[in-house]
């Protein structure tokens, strides 16, 4: 159902992306599942590189970070089995590599949480940190880690 609704939004849940260095995708604690950063990689290539303010708009910034969102959902599933089985969104940490005079990281941000709002409805409502930062890992413009609740 959760993967229907997905794509009937436009969207598609890629493969789980493979880990850039010494961690794993995600991990079950009891009946949480937490998520490694994950960055906007589309088929093993990432898509919205380098600082938003300078390279790229706000809103390509937005794009940037629905691909984290769904990358961190394929790795909730690669877990979980199901995304059927998610019983909320708890929390999203939402990292944006910026300049420094660029201050709408909420905004940038917005766009994994909207997203996640239309997939999941009531559930979806989360707790959110949005942070600027100087770089991310590959020239990612966006990382995001999800913590969710499962049955």
């Amino acid at each position: 159902m959760i993967e229907e609704k997905i794509k009937e939004l436009g969207f598609e849940l890629p493969a789980v992306a493979k880990p850039l260095a010494a961690y794993i995708p995600a991990k079950q604690v009891g009946n949480l599942v937490m998520t490694s950063g994950q960055v906007p990689l589309v088929n093993g290539v990432i898509n919205y590189t380098g600082k938003v303010g300078s390279d790229l708009s706000e809103e390509e910034g937005q794009k940037a970070a629905q691909i984290c969102a769904l990358n961190c959902l394929a790795a909730v599933k690669d877990v979980i089995g199901n995304l059927d089985k998610i019983i909320e969104v708890v929390k999203l940490t939402v990292f944006v590599a910026s300049t420094a005079d660029f201050t709408a990281q909420p905004k940038v941000a917005n766009g994994a949480s909207e997203l996640i709002g239309k997939i999941f409805g009531e559930t979806g409502k989360h707790v959110r940190s949005a942070v600027g930062v100087t770089t991310l890992p590959l020239n990612a413009s966006v990382e995001i880690e999800m913590i969710v609740r499962v049955e």
